[in-house]
């Protein structure tokens, strides 16, 4: 296993100990040149977003991700936290039903998009 499979299941492990709601993992490497996965996962109030995110952030961090950083400081309902090959995004329940990541990112995209 890889490096930033190993960690992606890291994460996907904190974020379940921390009781945030369901987390996915989308394969974005035949998708997109922006990153190798993106998580997904709920938390259940603005408090609780915020501490899932830093404590992705840490995660990061400690595995010598130096330059990731969360994105949505200001909003209590969404926050990105990118580690350059790995970008997780944690929702409110409403937030994220409203942007259906899942979906988009889910779906097949034909080769002739991607070159866009």
């Amino acid at each position: 296993m890889d490096k930033i499979s190993e960690l992606k299941n890291s994460i996907i492990k904190t974020l379940d100990i921390n009781k945030a709601q369901d987390i996915i993992s989308i394969d974005l490497k035949d998708k997109s040149s922006m990153a190798d996965f993106m998580i997904i996962a709920s938390g259940t109030s603005s408090r609780h977003i915020q501490s899932l995110s830093e404590q992705v952030l840490e995660k990061f961090k400690d595995n010598g991700i130096k330059n990731s950083k969360i994105e949505g400081a200001d909003s209590s309902e969404w926050k990105l936290i990118d580690g350059i090959d790995l970008i997780v995004h944690i929702f409110h329940p409403e937030k994220r039903k409203f942007y259906e990541l899942e979906k988009m990112w889910s779906e097949l995209i034909p080769k002739e998009k991607l070159i866009i």
